[in-house]
């Protein structure tokens, strides 16, 4: 009973100090979307994606400060299966508020063939508002994006 006491008396503590310094505003956003079916040649041989595969992009940060940023795929049935996304990449742009980009990110270009890419992006500021998307190729074709809006 005494540890039960101990453990309540601290955890009152620990939200008081929470409470009693506030943090900056912080926001972030996570969106997916469906890689739609298709096929491609590599070394002569014929790769297909299944259905079953989402692109997820990460962000986190307040205003135009980004803290955080991730984008990747995660499969499931039968896609899971399959030999996966072959010499992909996965790139970050950003876009003003009329829809131009200003800035890309390029990734490293990956020859291996992975059922799971993913990609971290360095923390950084943003110049202006608009939106922030992850695009993710392969064997040079851009095959899916996902985007998020960075406003006030």
């Amino acid at each position: 009973m005494r540890h039960i006491s101990r453990l309540a008396t601290t955890l009152t503590a620990a939200s008081a100090l929470a409470l009693a310094f506030p943090t900056g505003a912080q926001a972030g956003a996570v969106g997916s979307t469906p890689v739609h079916t298709f096929e491609y040649s590599v070394g002569g041989a014929t790769v297909k994606v299944p259905t079953g595969c989402m692109f997820t992009h990460i962000i986190r940060g307040s205003s135009k400060e980004i803290t955080y940023q991730n984008a990747g795929v995660d499969c499931a049935f039968v896609a899971a299966l399959s030999s996966g996304f072959c010499n992909w990449r996965i790139d970050f742009t950003y876009a003003d508020t009329n829809n131009r980009t200003y800035r890309t990110s390029r990734g490293r270009t990956h020859n291996e063939c992975k059922i799971d890419p993913m990609r971290n992006n360095h923390p950084q500021r943003l110049p202006r508002y608009g939106k922030a998307c992850a695009h993710l190729y392969v064997n040079g074709a851009r095959r899916v994006s996902q985007c998020h809006h960075i406003t006030k």
